[in-house]
């Protein structure tokens, strides 16, 4: 159904956004959704730099599954 909208269509879609919501929100929407993708990607690169520093000091994963959890399987 959405593969054939094409540019005019894309462009029509915008427009509308544009008209319903006007530019301040829009812009204030994109600078909030950027925040969240740099906070993500903050985040991943958080995660594997502290992967990288527990490989590098010898430390193995550690099982955290509740003991109930255990119990089932």
């Amino acid at each position: 159904m959405l593969n054939n909208i094409g540019l005019p269509g894309i462009l029509l879609i915008a427009v509308v956004v544009l008209v319903l919501f006007g530019r301040g929100k829009i812009s204030s929407l994109m600078g909030e959704v950027g925040k969240g993708i740099t906070s993500f990607k903050k985040g991943i690169n958080d995660g594997k730099k502290e992967l990288e520093e527990a490989a590098a000091e010898g430390e193995h994963a550690r099982d955290i599954t509740p003991e109930a959890e255990k119990d089932k399987a």
